[in-house]
């Protein structure tokens, strides 16, 4: 805590909590550019599902109440939180984060407020898309499971081969979780420097598994990004999908039961 990091060095907690959050932040500024580059190819060669440059999720930072801050930061599970929306690539890397946005915000409403990956990736929403839950809406970039219990063979298998390659981020999340004592309870700072603490975690996740060398595959589980201080974002979708974000879920959904399909999926 601030207070034992002032005790030890003999200086103030509000030094202590300047300098903390003037090293996370330069920790991002030096290292983001090296460890979240662009994604390529590998959910096609790793997860079976091509064109993808990675899977979304949101997770709340729960945070100590913030002064005159009303009901901002009080999200459903009655606790005080930002929100950490994360694209994570095939080998649980963080490629693009935004931290920041009210704790009673959903998944999909931070998205269409304010969100928006290309900018960052640099490439084309032609050709590639990103792969989520329930909790975001279908767009020609994004694309989200099937919705409801009586399902086509083949829409069962699109839902099968989506949930297997959008897991990655859940359980980057829970390596996060098991690397970084802050997300196992409350976060006893202000929320301006919890988005630098956050950001810095993200990429040195990164620099760790790259300068590690890692090549053990974590089996995906659904709860694998579960903590105290680290919960599940509100589940609310959209309905309004555009005629050529089905087009696209279409395609995807013919081709996983056609020359993409693999031996160890259902049967279509």
């Amino acid at each position: 805590s601030y207070r034992t990091i002032a005790f030890s060095y003999r200086v103030g907690v509000s030094t202590v909590a300047g300098i903390v959050g003037e090293v996370a932040r330069a920790i991002w500024d030096a290292l983001v550019q090296e460890v979240m580059p662009v994604p390529a190819t590998d959910f096609l060669h790793r997860w079976n599902f091509p064109n993808c440059l990675g899977s979304i999720d949101g997770k709340h930072v729960v945070i100590r109440a913030p002064d005159n801050s009303g009901s901002l930061f009080f999200n459903y599970k009655g606790t005080y939180s930002v929100v950490l929306l994360a694209v994570v690539d095939a080998q649980y890397c963080f490629r693009v984060v935004d931290v920041g946005s009210y704790g009673r915000t959903s998944d999909g409403g931070v998205l269409a407020k304010k969100w928006d990956p290309w900018p960052a990736t640099g490439c084309s929403a032609a050709s590639h898309t990103f792969v989520a839950d329930e909790a975001f809406p279908l767009r020609r970039d994004l694309m989200r499971p099937f919705p409801g219990h009586k399902l086509s063979s083949r829409q069962r298998i699109f839902n099968y081969r989506l949930s297997r390659a959008r897991l990655i981020v859940e359980n980057a999340f829970g390596i996060l979780t098991a690397q970084w004592c802050m997300y196992r309870g409350v976060i006893e700072i202000s929320p301006a420097n919890v988005d630098a603490f956050v950001k810095a975690t993200c990429v040195l996740h990164n620099f760790l598994r790259r300068s590690t060398n890692s090549t053990r595959t974590p089996i995906p589980s659904a709860g694998d990004g579960e903590a105290a201080g680290l919960q599940e974002v509100t589940r609310v979708g959209s309905k309004n999908a555009t005629r050529e974000a089905i087009h696209v879920r279409e395609n995807f959904m013919t081709y996983f039961s056609t020359e993409g399909a693999v031996p160890w999926q259902p049967v279509a």
